[in-house]
């Protein structure tokens, strides 16, 4: 069966490669300060946020661009990338809205509750994206938003396990921040995207102009 392409199908790909684009581009500028750091041979994770002390508010802007290791930045790249182009493709009007919210408002929680270490890494905002994501997509079932929901979900839904406490050194609690702002934000934007247009088959067409035909009366 023919399946009609509609009129905005280069501009849907346009808009696709450049959420890629946006998403890849932020993954390497982290890898670029990690770099940076370690040529330097200097410490950054002291601009970690730092909860309930003055200096660390300034890891609520630094900390997410901060890793322990290749390890701990390397497990963060994928889902920045797969995840933020999702969101920027799927939903460019809300994203201008969560992104920012959820990068400061991850880490002013986790300034606030979390235990007294140093909390570095992009984790909060790969969690908060994820969350938002799956959540957005079954409050508005579309067609569109389902499958990205669903390819999300598939690809990276095992991090969730990643919300409750585990190892020591693992801040689970930028991943909580994250989720629950993600959670509560897909509830707030999920109308300020329009809805995807849906395909149309040709013979949807062909019934539309029979409709129209002005049969000739019988007598």
């Amino acid at each position: 069966m023919d399946i009609q392409a509609p009129s905005g199908t280069t501009s849907d790909t346009r808009r696709f490669r450049i959420a890629f684009i946006v998403a890849f581009s932020f993954a390497l500028l982290l890898w670029v300060f990690h770099f940076v750091g370690y040529i330097s041979e200097y410490d950054f994770s002291q601009f970690g946020i730092y909860p309930r002390r003055v200096v660390g508010l300034v890891g609520v802007l630094g900390a997410p661009f901060i890793h322990a290791s290749v390890s701990h930045l390397f497990a963060n790249t994928p889902p920045i990338i797969v995840i933020g182009t999702m969101l920027l493709y799927g939903y460019p009007q809300a994203s201008k809205v969560f992104l920012p919210v959820v990068y400061l408002g991850s880490g002013v929680a986790v300034w606030l509750f979390a235990r007294e270490a140093y909390h570095i890494g992009a984790s909060g905002l790969a969690f908060g994206m994820l969350f938002f994501v799956f959540t957005i997509g079954v409050l508005r079932w579309e067609r569109r938003t389902i499958a990205i929901s669903l390819l999300v979900f598939f690809l990276y839904g095992g991090m969730i396990s990643g919300v409750i406490p585990g190892a020591q050194e693992i801040s689970f609690e930028s991943h909580l921040s994250g989720a629950l702002i993600g959670i509560l934000l897909a509830f707030l934007l999920r109308h300020r995207d329009p809805e995807s247009p849906r395909k149309q088959y040709n013979w949807e067409h062909e019934e539309t102009e029979s409709d129209d035909y002005d049969w000739p009366d019988r007598e």
